[in-house]
């Protein structure tokens, strides 16, 4: 299926889409806040710059739209029908940084959660998500 947009349009489309402050981040940023725990937003210090950073707890928190970095619920299982090569490799870049990201902070003595866009959704559940990981 040939793209609806200008390359002009689809190049302004693109640039508007965020990499910090996305809506699920800021959901899980409020419940965590809600919470109690504080932290540090996107420490440069650290492999992937981590969107929370606790770093007495030597803990970080990812959180990860679910397109952008195939989770396997149905967004993240959701392919674009126009070039799909590029998208193809670049969700798969994605995934492979995350990966490399993850071990390099393991590696560090960080322990790593991601939390996907689809669980800001329910904040009961993902409420004992973050209890079950910060502790108490």
């Amino acid at each position: 299926m040939a793209d609806v947009l200008t390359p002009a349009q689809r190049s302004l489309c693109m640039a508007a889409v965020k990499g910090r402050d996305t809506t699920p981040e800021l959901a899980a940023r409020r419940l965590i806040h809600r919470l109690g725990y504080r932290y540090v937003l996107h420490s440069e210090k650290l492999p992937g710059k981590p969107d929370l950073v606790f770093p007495s707890r030597r803990k970080v928190i990812f959180v990860h739209g679910c397109f952008w970095h195939m989770h396997r619920c149905k967004h993240g299982r959701k392919a674009p029908v126009s070039n799909v090569r590029y998208w193809e490799r670049k969700r798969t870049g994605n995934r492979a940084r995350d990966r490399r990201n993850t071990a390099a902070l393991k590696a560090a003595g960080w322990n790593v959660l991601v939390v996907w866009e689809c669980w800001t959704r329910n904040p009961g559940s993902l409420s004992a998500r973050i209890v079950g990981f910060l502790g108490h």
